[in-house]
């Protein structure tokens, strides 16, 4: 199942570690989004991981896997969009992570908290004037214990705004990405189920668009 049920198996699992296509979804899951602000939508942990970083020191493009990291090549890209689904916005920073080949959060520093948590394959953007981001990388296992699908975890931060997460990036049509997965989505910033494709240098190729989320106030 989507996010809901990720967090507990996530922790679980850290602990463990620590010893151009479009996306597949629909035009509806594409653009549906909440009138209303979520109650839950600052209900997030991990977000504190996105502060890692200097915001002004970003680019749009991040490496999270080098090129001696075992895996499949994979390039995670694309645009982040207003409420309005429509307008690009500039500056979001974005934060993500993921699991190595082995399906686990492995090889992180002692430098922070989520450092250890979320292992070697994170990394940090900030969207372009055209609110274009893109995190080079490899494709992500599922959990040694298969409760989940390969997915990336992303989180969002606009300018003047506090950090929420949006639903992880998965791969269509593959493990547990299933039609009870897409009925469970809470479509948060959008569908996050992607299709991948592949460049002419066999680089995979998944792009999952973000939806902004309304904020109380």
């Amino acid at each position: 199942m989507p996010r809901v049920n990720r967090r507990s198996t996530l922790f679980g699992l850290t602990t463990l570690a620590a010893s151009g296509l479009g996306t597949g979804c629909s035009r509806a899951e594409q653009t549906q989004s909440p009138e209303r602000p979520r109650s839950d939508l600052y209900a997030c942990e991990g977000c504190e991981a996105i502060d890692e970083r200097n915001p002004l020191e970003l680019s749009p493009s991040a490496t999270l896997a080098g090129p001696d990291e075992p895996g499949q090549r994979m390039r995670l890209s694309g645009r982040v969009y207003a409420v309005d689904g429509v307008t690009p916005v500039e500056g979001v920073v974005i934060y993500a992570h993921h699991t190595n080949v082995e399906g686990l959060y492995a090889n992180g520093t002692p430098d922070s908290e989520w450092s250890r948590r979320n292992g070697r394959l994170r990394g940090w953007v900030r969207t372009d004037v055209d609110g274009q981001y893109a995190f080079d990388t490899i494709k992500p296992a599922p959990y040694p214990d298969m409760t989940m699908p390969a997915h990336v975890h992303l989180y969002v931060k606009e300018p003047g705004r506090r950090t929420y997460y949006v639903d992880d990036v998965v791969f269509d049509g593959e493990f547990k990405v299933d039609a009870a997965y897409r009925a469970a989505q809470e479509l948060r910033g959008g569908s996050g189920i992607v299709r991948l494709g592949a460049g002419s240098d066999g680089v995979l190729t998944a792009v999952r668009d973000i939806r902004l989320e309304p904020h109380p106030g």
